[in-house]
């Protein structure tokens, strides 16, 4: 069969990779996708927007399946254009997207479903916010409704920051439609985890746990941005916690959804905090995590595409995974996610061992030289018998390669890793 992969980003080169490997794939293409995927998918030269190109595409080449990485075409209807044409794909409808397009949505479901999450308030008028923060506690958690790659939350440490966060989202519209609706959030203290699961309607089946670093800079200071590294397992959330996240949260959620007449199909993403009450939804997303893909499909033994296949058609579904940990780390480009840089050329040995190298901002030239292209470039990832040798392995090939104008985390793991 023939796979189409929607995307240009590193997720996207970690999900070609995976494909690529299925007994049931004879050839995968990637739209738009990047130069560095070239050796696990053929690049089609047509924009995740343009959603009549990527469907004609798709009749052309008799693709079989689907898979939408990013967020934006969900929320737009691609996934809807597909199946009216007939084509399958393995990602959520737009009405059932809307979970992620919309925190304010997502919000009301899991208030009205009991399914356990902060408590919050939504605003469209600046006055109304700023007076309902002075009543609040700080830290406060301020949040663009809609979506903002990754980079429209605001964890305010001052009441200041809090304020500052208001204005640019409400009055200055710094994420344009995205932020004209706030939500102002209770701050919940506890370990962050990634826990995606595959979902048909009812069948939900879980992923292995992974956990991002979203902060820009080591010890998790400075501003969210998309991710700067993620690592799988996470030791320090158990099997017990994990247990009832599936059963308050992930089960729940699809039944929820499907309830509401947006059944849900794909990846169900669920950004969850350990608090002293359990597992809590700091927020949802309705595709493939990034960069927790890129150290979760490595250590997934099963055939993915084989996987889906059988989900999409009710049968019974198991995981094999790997024991080995992952652990990656993003290279970014200096000022990220504020500043925008001029391209860099990037100098990379075409041998790297067995590490991962997963290419997410970089465009080539007639010579073939990559040059970085938008905010995070690559994810530089390894496999270890533990996160420690893992981590190891990632940080002993970046201290010798040359990164000018480029930045990157030195602590990735470390909550694990002691």
């Amino acid at each position: 069969m023939k796979v189409l992969v929607i995307g240009r980003g590193g997720r996207e080169h970690s999900l070609c990779e995976k494909i690529k490997s299925s007994h049931l794939v004879s050839k995968v293409f990637v739209a738009p996708g990047n130069p560095g995927m070239a050796n696990v998918a053929e690049q089609v030269a047509i924009n995740e927007g343009d959603h009549e190109q990527l469907v004609s595409f798709a009749h052309g080449q008799k693709i079989s399946l689907v898979f939408i990485g990013p967020e934006q075409p969900l929320v737009e209807g691609l996934t809807d254009r597909f199946s009216e044409a007939g084509i399958k794909v393995f990602a959520p409808s737009q009405k059932a997207a809307e979970i992620e397009g919309s925190k304010t949505y997502a919000k009301e479901l899991m208030i009205k479903y009991g399914i356990p999450t902060a408590d919050y308030k939504v605003f469209r008028e600046f006055a109304e916010a700023k007076a309902y923060l002075d009543q609040c506690q700080i830290p406060i958690v301020i949040k663009a409704d809609g979506l903002a790659a990754g980079k429209g939350v605001v964890v305010a440490e001052t009441r200041a920051e809090a304020e500052e966060a208001l204005r640019e989202m409400l009055l200055d519209e710094k994420f344009g439609s995205a932020s004209s609706k706030v939500i102002i959030e209770e701050f919940l203290d506890g370990e962050e985890f990634s826990f995606m699961a595959l979902v048909h309607g009812d069948l939900v089946i879980p992923l292995d746990v992974a956990q991002d670093h979203k902060r820009a800079f080591d010890g998790d200071a400075g501003p969210n941005t998309g991710g700067m590294g993620s690592y799988s397992p996470v030791p320090q959330i158990s099997k017990d916690v994990l247990d009832t996240a599936i059963e308050t949260i992930l089960r729940p959620t699809a039944e929820a959804l499907l309830k509401e007449g947006r059944s849900f199909t794909g990846i169900l993403y669920a950004g969850l905090i350990l608090t002293s009450g359990g597992p809590k939804v700091i927020e949802f997303n309705a595709r493939f995590g990034d960069p927790e893909t890129q150290v979760l499909l490595p250590r997934l033994k099963s055939d993915l595409v084989d996987v889906v296949v059988r989900l999409m058609q009710g049968g019974p579904v198991e995981l094999s995974w790997s024991n080995q940990a992952m652990l990656g780390v993003v290279v970014a480009r200096e000022g990220y996610p504020e500043e925008s840089r001029e391209g860099v050329q990037l100098d990379l040995p075409n041998d790297l061992g067995d590490l991962h190298l997963y290419y997410s901002g970089v465009i080539s030239d007639a010579e073939g030289n990559f040059t970085s292209s938008g905010g995070r470039i690559f994810l530089l990832a390894a496999l270890g018998d533990d996160l420690e040798e893992a981590q190891n392995k990632v940080y002993d090939c970046l201290n010798t390669l040359k990164l000018p104008g480029l930045f990157h985390r030195n602590d990735i793991g470390f909550r694990a890793i002691k």
